[in-house]
């Protein structure tokens, strides 16, 4: 019966492989909430047609669990993140999810869990998500997110067909879902096609007289003839109503008992829904547990008094109560409302206030409610009368100095608000965004309603040149579109501090505090005084100083105020400026968290700001604008926010926002200060020492350079370890941090490339700088010379060898004592003043790489293991700092388990067979009991467990470091650390490197850049020097045409990294009036096919004497020419570059230029220019580069416009978010759905309120929301969400980084969907462009986006571009996916229905015969695909037949004879719609009611089965008896 279902429903392909369904859920759900904010997308007038969202009206939910993560160490950092693990193509799937096994719930288990689960009870699941909107304030995100989380379950498949699965969502049809079965399955597929598919089934109730939704199979394209029944209008149900919501929950038992009686009665008639996980919902992290177990494994931990108890659902929502309203009432204007939550600050609310369109120029205010001061630093729900519709009155106080400056800084840069300036600059948290310009192309209404009118008579849908498909042209200019409300809107000419400043005495005691000058639009100069009250005019001049107030008297608080009453120009302007802003998403004004720098800007004119100038005084003196300009103890602030109390939720999200508002204006003032050290404006603290040598302190926080200073890293390579120990360091403090050892503290660490430098800050320990200050106490600086211990430490530090996976062992002091150490011996304890235990040179936390050695290897060629000898390991490096990941370590002690489980099995096979031809004695149980013992001792020795019954790996960090020395006694042990970690380096290049490039088979569209190539590669533990070996493996791959692009992002990576190798030495030594001749010339050398020294420099000042002004010529041509750098030359740049990826990458270059590279793997020069800018920190000017010229050279020293650095930093979140998720992970599993969707959601809003709306983790749960939100057909709250997360993404990732490009997709699919063609067309357009900006026209991402666009404008019936596009996509399509791929044969199909529209009959038979060919192949004749094709082949048969009898009649001449003109089928949005889902993976199989009831008992047995084996491989991995050997017994 299960395979009569999977052939009927799937068209034998896409179960084809599957062996076992493991997870089956029934979960009762609400509507997904949204609150989003109105988004222009969402206009009526914006839309062809009425949107075709289906009813809201779902009562179930579809959760996937996904496993919680086995080391707490990295729980914060991998857990819901990275973005890039989430998104591939719109409906594509996501790489590296690894799979688990779920717990089989069966209808009557989940009610009752739902009923006695503590947080499962329906009515209050039901009450939580109907009142759980929370309302926000203007600058927050105003919808309370709820998205799911998702699991998969690894089956093994025998396929001898090759299985290719494009769909990877099947959308909910136009019905009521009143219960929810999930059913997921991960199938392998076979080597011909590898990949992966998740299925979730999902079982849903509809009316007996609803039409069965629209049938599909696969990657089959659909009928014109089912066009009818895809979207009857008839059938769609009215909208949610609020009398349905409220007997929802009544009738769900009543629902369930209907539903049964229905399966019964009614089986054949009844119809299910099938769906397939969208794999953007799969971010499960990559270490595999036993999902259905994880409870019990939980439950046989040890108890441990330092094991926090995460929040109940209870607890965490009275932390997020309802929103309400307030009334402001601001000082002489009419009072306005104001939607506020309970957790808000009254700071905060004070921040919203001065960015409300009403009150923006106020800035000296208090809040008043009733008599009674508001305190900033409390909750307005703490606030005694607080309630919905207080009033809330805004109190004008008196000015200070401090506060005047802010007022300035607060009215200059609303002026300049729309000014992308300080974008291009990257100060203030700026960053550009460019989705308004293509979703609001015209913000005046009545124009909108105009083009609207006429918007399909004279709409221009054709592209840009350069985004045509056989365009080789890569401009540069159109990545920063120019934008109509960034057109000067000038309203002040100039606004600065006056020279009187500052007020003589006796002006003082008049209450001046200081005064300003302005000059007006109309050329108006004006002399302004800043006094306690206010702001007024004075009589001053700019030599005439007269405080005494000018006429007309007036005084305003506010200095915008004054000024409209001054300037009439000010004041339309201002106004003008203001109706701009409000046109502007929040995310747009919102400043980032961590500053983002674009590495391409234009030309822009400087102009006066007073406001930069004096922040600009103040940074070189290392003080903070935002504490009175004092400095800040950046050590205390964060050593106390982590002491913060964190028993309630209520106290750990308090501590966890000061938390990470700590460490975001750190990492600021880092970037700060070292970009003001490398500028020579900080004295060092050694200034005798040489430049590269010398330490400073900065604003009370310590910075040194990645240089080996006293020789102190010369055993391990010198400089080059020291310049790795930086960023070794940083991650060894981020996995102490993620642990949060109370009582073990970090130092606030962040690591920046600046002008080729590496500079290291710190924050500043107390007392360390002393001379008379302890020494250290723990560990060893002196690479084992002297070693150190301390009790204190050593139980703080054992704390975290559990999760850290290190090994506590012993070693030889200085006086050959042993010493027992918790970590490496490289690990320092110091105490410091105030007494707390700190750790410091945190760079060798995680075991070392033996691959990679940096002393000569040939007295261990013995122990190396065969794997790694076979890969050509180990290789010299240029330091001994290269580790492992820990993502490696959890991969190979999962793949250890395994092993165990194995090995035992075998043994106890055996071991069983000759007991059973025993007689029972007692004597022979002994015997057996100790032969048991014996298999489990031994496999535990063999995999390298540390105890016979334990499945704990651990690792010496110090078994193979130089200079360490062991007691006697260790040496056997040692042997075994070391024979561990060969282990693993074996495991790393037998097992990852393959898994990275199935990983890029099975979802093509990953890896786009540098960046995203990194990420896919450290999701499996591999480090970037393993690039040489990824190559290497490519090339034995047997479909590496489908990984042409992976070869060609790898080679560019290694270039790009082997040039910024060389860069920082080349820079070293430039003198600073040369850095832009320096940096220009060396990119030269790197694309250019010129690089002459310019003899002359655009700044050169003139001479009066001819003779003179040739002379100062000459001398700078002679400056230029004999410096170091200048004498660098394209070959020399290429030969280093060869080495350097020969001695890093063992990686070997064969070509004699890097012209010859670029040629051969069809490189871009714009996208390596790209690259090498956003690694080294260089901003480019943005106008157009000629590479091909040879005459002279590519860039000029006016092309580099300035130098960023590039900022690695400590990732903080929320700490309670990750804790919720697990919860909501075990709930699913239990069949708690309800309490899982909860806990999930409270989790989302978590990461917002600690974190702000523009972070990665609230732009991927955005992300996923939206994807829910569609699949629901809910496309109003889609466009909202998605518009936010293509914003966030903007923001924080950058305009061209591959996930916007990603975001911008989804967006436009979303757009299509909700009648918004002509902006859909204009996001597909965006993306393609900055994919080919990226990398290139020859990617699996130009597939999908060509496939969209051709579809697209098919639907506007431009059938010429149409075709241009879908020829372009069939040709990548047969490259990357295969020419007997279901996704090249709907590439056929698509082109025929193109064809068949213009008439072209004899095309569209020959595409569609090879859509229909390719169906039989894969599929068989008997499946509804192939039909189907066979029949749309018969129609066009027919037509082609009737044509040309109409041309036979014309040409005859015959006017008697009538024939019938052929039909030309005009294009219908549904019908585009469902073509669109179907590329991007989202379509539709319906289920009969007997072959869902059959395979739900068939999977169940199925279920039982595996999770029973599972169970007894856990319960013996603990050392308990196998359940079946005891029955044998």
């Amino acid at each position: 019966m299960l395979d009569r279902f999977l052939h009927i429903a799937t068209m034998g392909n896409i179960f084809q492989c599957c062996h076992a369904l493991l997870s089956f859920f029934k979960c009762q759900d609400a509507p997904v909430q949204g609150g989003a904010e109105q988004s222009p997308l969402l206009s009526s007038e914006e839309s062809d047609f009425d949107s075709l969202s289906l009813p809201y009206n779902f009562n179930d939910s579809i959760i996937n669990p996904s496993t919680g993560i086995t080391n707490p160490a990295l729980e914060p950092g991998h857990f819901l993140f990275p973005d890039i693990i989430l998104s591939s193509n719109p409906g594509g799937k996501v790489t590296l999810v690894e799979p688990m096994v779920c717990l089989l719930v069966s209808e009557e288990d989940e009610e009752q869990g739902l009923g006695a689960g503590q947080p499962g009870d329906k009515a209050e699941i039901r009450s939580h998500r109907e009142g759980g909107n929370r309302v926000f304030s203007e600058v927050e995100t105003e919808t309370e997110v709820e998205t799911q989380i998702s699991t998969e379950v690894e089956t093994q498949a025998d396929s001898e067909a090759e299985i290719q699965t494009q769909t990877d969502i099947l959308v909910c049809s136009d019905q009521t879902l009143e219960t929810a079965e999930d059913l997921q399955v991960k199938s392998e597929r076979s080597d011909e096609d590898p990949g992966e598919t998740s299925v979730l089934l999902a079982h849903g109730v509809r009316n007996e007289t609803d039409p069965l939704i629209i049938q599909t199979d696969g990657l089959v394209d659909q009928s014109i003839a089912t066009e009818a029944h895809m979207y009857d209008q008839k059938n769609i149900k009215p909208a949610k109503r609020e009398k349905e919501e409220q007997q929802d929950q009544a009738d769900v038992q009543h629902v369930l008992e209907k539903e049964a009686a229905e399966e019964e009665e009614g089986a054949e008639k009844e119809e299910k829904t099938l769906f397939l996980v969208d794999r953007l919902f799969l971010g499960a992290p990559l270490i595999k547990v036993p999902s259905g177990l994880a409870s019990r494994i939980t439950e046989d931990l040890p108890p441990s008094n330092e094991r926090r108890t995460e929040p109940s659902h209870g607890d965490v929502a009275d932390l997020y109560e309802e929103g309400f309203t307030v009334k402001i009432q601001p000082p002489g204007q009419e009072c306005f409302e104001l939607q506020v939550s309970g957790q808000m600050l009254v700071s905060e609310l004070h921040q919203v206030l001065m960015d409300h369109e009403i009150t923006c120029h106020c800035t000296c205010f208090s809040l008043q409610l009733g008599n009674t001061v508001l305190d900033s630093l409390n909750e307005l729900r703490s606030i005694q009368g607080i309630q919905d519709g207080a009033l809330i009155r805004v109190v004008e106080d008196q000015y200070s100095v401090r506060d005047a400056r802010v007022h300035l800084r607060h009215v200059c840069n609303l002026l300049r608000s729309l000014d992308p300036a300080d974008a291009y600059n990257g100060v203030n948290g700026r960053s550009l965004s460019y989705l308004s310009f293509y979703t609001r192309t015209n913000q005046n209404s009545e124009a909108v309603e105009k083009r609207h009118a006429s918007e399909k008579d004279s709409a221009d849908c054709s592209p840009p040149d350069y985004v045509l498909p056989g365009c080789k042209e890569r401009l540069l200019t159109p990545l920063q579109p120019v934008r109509d409300y960034w057109k000067p809107l000038q309203c002040l000419r100039v606004l600065t501090i006056s020279s009187w400043n500052p007020p003589p005495g006796n002006r003082k005691m008049h209450g001046d505090l200081m005064y300003v000058s302005v000059l007006t639009m109309e050329d108006k100069e004006l002399s302004i005084t800043c006094s306690t009250r206010g702001f007024y005019r004075n009589q001053s001049t700019a030599f005439n100083f007269n405080p005494k107030p000018a006429a007309p008297k007036m005084l305003c608080h506010s200095l915008v105020k004054l000024l409209s009453q001054l300037s009439p120009t000010f004041k339309k302007n201002f106004k003008d400026l203001q109706k701009r802003r409000l046109y502007q998403h929040p995310y747009e004004l919102i400043p980032a968290p961590f500053q983002v720098y674009t590495w391409a800007a234009p030309h822009r004119d400087h102009t006066l700001d007073f406001v930069s100038a004096e922040e600009t005084y103040t940074s070189l003196m290392g003080r903070d604008e935002q504490t009175a300009r004092q400095t800040r103890d950046w050590n205390e602030e964060l050593q106390r926010s982590r002491e913060l109390p964190r028993a309630s939720p209520q106290e750990r999200l308090h501590r966890d926002r000061c938390i990470f508002k700590i460490s975001s204006d750190f990492v600021a003032a880092a970037a700060q200060g070292a970009m003001s050290i490398m500028d020579g404006n900080v004295m060092p603290l050694n200034p005798g020492e040489r430049s590269h040598l010398q330490i400073f302190v900065w604003n009370n926080l310590f910075f040194s350079q990645g240089f080996d200073m006293s020789e102190h890293y010369k055993p391990i390579g010198g400089d080059s370890a020291a310049h790795a120990a930086a960023m070794c360091d940083l991650r060894g403090v981020q996995a102490y941090t993620s642990i949060d050892i109370e009582g073990l503290h970090t130092l606030g660490t962040a690591v920046m490339d600046y002008h080729g430098i590496r500079v290291i800050a710190q924050t500043v320990i107390p007392g360390l700088l002393e001379k008379n200050h302890e020494q250290i106490v723990y560990g060893s600086k002196d690479n084992g010379k002297t070693v150190f211990t301390h009790p204190r430490f050593l139980e703080l530090l054992d704390k975290s060898v559990n999760s850290l996976r290190i090994q506590r062992h012993e070693v030889l002091d200085h006086n050959n004592s042993p010493v027992e150490l918790c970590s490496a011996i490289s690990t320092v304890g110091i105490f410091g003043n105030d007494g707390r235990a700190y750790i410091l040179d945190l760079l060798r936390t995680f075991p070392p790489d033996l691959n990679f050695w940096f002393s000569d290897a040939a007295e261990i060629e013995e122990e190396v293991p065969k794997e790694c000898q076979s890969f050509g390991y180990p290789q010299l490096h240029p330091h001994g700092l290269a580790s492992l990941r820990p993502e490696l370590l959890e991969a190979y002690v999962q793949s250890r388990d395994e092993s165990f489980v194995k090995m035992a099995s075998e043994d106890l096979d055996q071991l069983c067979t000759a007991e059973k031809t025993e007689e029972p004695q007692r004597a022979a149980d002994r015997a057996a009991e100790r032969n048991r013992r014996n298999i489990n001792s031994k496999a535990c020795k063999n995999v390298g467990f540390l105890g016979e019954c334990s499945s704990d790996i651990r690792f010496n960090p110090d078994a193979c470091f130089p200079g360490v020395r062991f007691p006697s006694g260790c040496l056997p042990e040692l042997q075994r650390q070391r024979w561990l970690l060969w282990d693993a380096a074996g495991f790393l290049l037998s097992n990852q490197i393959p898994a990275v490039l199935r990983d890029c088979l099975d979802d093509p569209a990953v890896p786009m850049d540098g960046a995203t190539l990194t990420s896919a590669i450290h999701q499996r533990g591999v480090n970037v020097r393993y690039l040489g070996a990824i190559l290497k493996e490519l090339d034995k791959v047997e479909e590496r045409e489908r990984l042409s692009h992976v070869q060609r992002i790898s080679i560019s990576e290694i270039i790009i990294r082997s040039a910024k190798h060389i860069f920082r030495t080349y820079m070293k030594d430039v003198e600073p009036a040369a850095f832009s001749a320096a940096v220009s010339h060396f990119l030269n050398c790197l694309l250019s096919s010129s690089c002459i020294v310019p003899e002359s420099c655009t700044d050169e000042l003139p001479s009066r004497r001819r003779s003179r002004r040739h002379r100062s010529q000459s001398n700078r041509g002679n400056l230029l020419t004999n410096s170091v750098w200048a004498r660098l030359t394209s070959d020399e740049l290429w030969s280093r570059i060869r080495t350097e990826a020969q001695d890093y990458y063992h990686y070997t270059f064969k070509s004699e230029s890097i012209d010859e590279v670029i040629e051969k793997h069809n490189l871009q020069k714009i996208s390596l220019l790209r690259e090498m800018a956003m690694k080294t920190g260089i901003q480019v000017q943005l106008r157009e580069y000629v590479f091909e010229c040879r005459h002279k050279p590519v860039f000029c020293e006016g092309d580099v416009v300035n130098m960023f650095p590039v900022v690695k930093r400590l990732k903080p979140t929320s700490s309670d978010a990750a804790g919720l998720v697990q919860q909501a992970q075990l709930a699913v599993q239990q069949g708690r759905l309800g309490a899982g969707l909860a806990l999930i959601s409270q989790a989302l809003t978590l990461f917002s309120s600690v974190c702000g709306d523009l972070h990665e983790d609230v732009c991927m749960c955005l992300r996923l929301l939206g994807r829910l939100s569609y699949i629901l057909r809910e496309n109003d709250d889609a466009l909202g969400l998605q518009e936010k997360t293509a914003l966030s993404s903007e923001r924080i990732q950058g305009i061209d980084h591959p996930q916007t490009i990603q975001d911008y997709t989804h967006l436009a699919l979303y757009c299509f969907a909700g009648g918004h063609i002509l902006t859909s067309l204009q996001l597909l357009y965006r993306a393609r462009y900055l994919t080919l900006l990226v990398i290139g026209d020859d990617h699996p991402q130009i597939a999908l986006l060509d496939s969209m666009l051709g579809l697209v404008l098919y639907n506007l019936m431009e059938y010429e571009l149409s075709l241009k596009f879908l020829r372009e996509a069939l040709s990548l399509t047969s490259k990357y996916y295969g020419a007997k791929s279901l996704k090249h044969a709907h590439s056929h199909h698509m082109l025929a229905t193109v064809y068949e529209s213009k008439g072209k009959f004899q095309l569209a038979l020959q595409h569609e015969k090879e859509a229909n060919f390719i169906y039989k192949k894969q599929v068989g004749e008997n499946s509804d695909s192939t039909k189907k094709s066979s029949e749309y082949l018969t129609r066009l048969t027919e037509q082609a037949v009737i044509l040309q009898k109409a041309i036979s009649h014309i040409a005859s001449g015959k006017p008697s004879a009538r024939v019938s003109p052929p039909r030309f089928p005009i294009p219908s949005h549904h019908v585009i719609l469902q073509q669109l889902n179907l590329t991007c993976g989202i379509t539709f199989i319906p289920l009969g009611g007997n072959e869902f009831k059959d395979l739900r008992t068939e999977l169940s047995e199925r279920g039982k089965v595996q999770m029973e084996d599972l169970e007894n491989r856990v319960l013996y991995q603990k050392g308990l008896r196998i359940r079946s050997i005891k029955q044998q017994l």
